[in-house]
């Protein structure tokens, strides 16, 4: 079995897997404790304190260790906003940000805040500038900026973000900085110029359950309530002192080992990139392509229920991700494509973990193609540019199908298939309640080279081109 899916999590690094077995005989003790298991205890926790702080590039007293990445985003956006509330009540994120952000900003919109979130680009890329008019945008009128959030790279599409010119705009305006860096922690270094700074061990190779949360020497900062007295009340509890030096040991290693594999990926991306929309028709390979993460690659395919795509690629050997609705639980597409107002339908990230060779990506890429167009027959997507539907009800110059009711990629396929069945100039008028048409029917229409109305309600129009 390949794992593609290394966004999500990866397998415990080697060193990471020595740094536990060893420190769980000398880490069980309380660190806060002044007998000898304690001391033994602290100095461990010290030591990982320092290495991660080193790979980070902050002091070890900045830095805290938390139970997870999101309890460290969680942590970050309410200490800050209530550390800065004299200053203002309003956050600043991007679309694209993972969902702990997002949710963290929620709970502070419910709490009485303010939240201004600033758009993408199709890559799924901020604008510094756009970001920047949003950190202005209030000033003097009591909306001031308490904080702003900015993921250092996306990790649905792997684009990385203006950390730099974003971070130089907040230093002007005086708002401090959060950066998610749980993607681009142990592969690359983020820029300078953040305030606060979360990372998620899990990602980079080391145990679950740790989580890390720096906060720059002057940024003010209030802890959420209740405080404890352990990791500088920014993190209660007991410290799983193994976890946490297997994860900073495991953190050293994977930046010392960042630079060659991160090219080696990259390549093996990069073929991936190439030869995905050669062997598979009607795909969109989304994300920027230069800019972005060496190890993660995302495409959509048109005509396919993601779940199921996903289902036939674990038949064939690969585990692999998706953003589709198909295989959301919520039935609403990923908040990143929406943002990105890209395809959604049949989406699959993969992610390569270090050490992933170019004949396990030569098969990914033999398999691919049949594994689509099974889904594809299954649903009965249509195999050219669309034939007459039987469903369609109308004239010859606009036909309507009804396609309410019914999820992602139905509606879409059944706009395929009627397009067919009007002259050039004719309209297609596609009535569906699925959230995910408003994105998949207008990119279906950019895709096939056919002019998207627009949508009223359920409507949505399509002219057909030629």
């Amino acid at each position: 079995m390949s794992y593609f899916d290394a966004a999500s999590s990866l397998p415990l690094h080697p060193v990471a897997r020595q740094a536990l077995l060893a420190s769980l005989d000398e880490g069980w003790a309380d660190p806060a404790r002044l007998h000898r298991e304690g001391r033994r205890a602290r100095l461990l926790l010290d030591a990982a304190r320092e290495t991660a702080a080193d790979a980070v590039g902050c002091r070890p007293d900045e830095l805290s260790f938390t139970t997870s990445g999101t309890r460290a985003l969680h942590t970050g956006v309410a200490g800050a906003a209530a550390g800065r509330r004299r200053a203002g009540r309003r956050l600043v994120v991007s679309a694209v940000e993972h969902s702990a952000v997002l949710h963290a900003a929620a709970a502070h919109r419910a709490a009485g805040g303010e939240v201004t979130e600033v758009g993408v680009d199709r890559t799924g890329r901020v604008d510094a500038e756009a970001y920047a008019r949003a950190l202005a945008a209030g000033n003097g009128t009591g909306h001031g900026v308490a904080l702003a959030c900015l993921q250092s790279a996306n990790h649905e599409v792997g684009t990385v973000q203006p950390v730099a010119e974003v971070a130089a705009a907040c230093r002007e305006a005086g708002v401090p900085l959060l950066v998610d860096a749980a993607q681009s922690l142990g592969r690359q270094a983020v820029p300078e110029g953040w305030s606060l700074l979360a990372g998620s061990a899990h990602k980079w190779g080391g145990p679950s359950g740790v989580g890390l949360l720096v906060v720059r020497k002057g940024t003010r900062f209030a802890a959420p309530p209740p405080v404890d007295e352990r990791e500088a009340g920014r993190a209660p509890g007991f410290e799983n002192v193994p976890a946490v030096v297997a994860a900073a040991a495991s953190l050293r290693a994977a930046r010392a080992e960042a630079e060659a594999e991160g090219a080696r990926l990259r390549a093996l991306v990069d073929r991936i990139r190439a030869r995905v929309p050669e062997l598979v028709p009607d795909v969109e390979v989304v994300g920027d392509p230069v800019r972005r993460l060496p190890h993660l690659v995302t495409f959509s395919c048109l005509y396919v229920d993601g779940e199921a795509l996903l289902h036939a690629l674990d038949r064939a050997g690969f585990s692999v991700s998706s953003g589709s609705s198909c295989t959301s639980s919520t039935l609403t597409p990923s908040h990143v494509l929406k943002a990105m107002r890209v395809l959604s339908e049949g989406n699959v990230r993969v992610s390569l973990p270090p050490g992933t060779d170019a004949a396990e990506v030569d098969r990914f890429l033999e398999v691919l193609p049949e594994a689509v167009r099974s889904v594809r027959a299954h649903l009965g997507a249509p195999a050219g540019s669309g034939t007459p539907a039987a469903e369609a009800e109308g004239t010859s110059a606009g036909v309507t199908v009804d396609a309410l009711g019914r999820l992602c990629p139905a509606p879409v396929i059944e706009l395929a298939r009627a397009i067919g069945g009007v002259p050039v100039g004719g309209v297609v008028t596609v009535l569906a309640d699925d959230e995910a048409a408003r994105l998949d029917i207008p990119a279906w229409c950019e895709m096939r080279g056919h002019d998207y109305l627009g949508a009223e309600g359920t409507a949505y129009r399509v002219r057909r081109r030629d």
